[in-house]
This record gives C-alpha cells, sequence and structure tokens, in this order.
C-alpha cells in the first residue's frame, strides 16, 4: 500500500494537485513506518506522536540519521495538505528523495 501511495502521489502531480500529491506522499511514509513496526515486532502504531518516537527508535537502533531527514520531509509533506504552501518544485523534490528503495529484480 505505500508503494500504492508513492505511486499516486505522482499522479497527483502529473495532474497538478499538489496537495493530494503531498498527502499521497505523506501516507507512504506513514505506512512504511507503520509496516516496520508490525513486522519487526507487531507493534500497531496508532498516532502521529507513536510514528515520531518509532522513527527516532529507528535511527537510534540503525545510526542512520538519513531517516530523521526523510521523516520531516514527509511530515511537512503532510502540513501541505492542509496549509498548500509548497511549491511544485518542493513537492518534487519531496517525491524524488523519499523514492522506495527497489528490490533487485525490479525495474
Amino acid at each position: 500500500m505505500s508503494k500504492a501511495y508513492f505511486s499516486q502521489a505522482g499522479e497527483e502531480l502529473a495532474r497538478g494537485d499538489l496537495r493530494q500529491a503531498s498527502e499521497k506522499l505523506w501516507g507512504s511514509a506513514a505506512l512504511a513506518v507503520k509496516a516496520t513496526a508490525c513486522g519487526g515486532k507487531g507493534r500497531r502504531l496508532a498516532g502521529h506522536r507513536e510514528l515520531w518516537e518509532y522513527v527516532n527508535k529507528l535511527i537510534e537502533q540503525t545510526g542512520d540519521e538519513e531517516l530523521g531527514g526523510l521523516w520531516r520531509t514527509a511530515i511537512s509533506m503532510h502540513m501541505n495538505l492542509y496549509e498548500g504552501w509548497a511549491p511544485k518544485e518542493e513537492v518534487e523534490s519531496s517525491k524524488e528523495h523519499s523514492q522506495p528503495p527497489r528490490k533487485a529484480g525490479e525495474a
């Protein structure tokens, strides 16, 4: 589902609907974090605070500070749904920099 939202973000961008593209990017990131929590420990994350806390835990466990930057990008896209402040270039950049990793053999 996370990858489906990410794909839909591209479709919304192509249509010029920056708010919906932003929301799909946020949804993709939030679902990816939730899936990681559920798959790793069977934990269900229910709200924004729990998402933030889990991302911080992942950063501590992996030492990957880039996760924090990616998460803040996702949060900014969530805010853009409500505010509509981000220009098209920023939404496009957010999509480009938050692309899910491909598995071996995927095109």
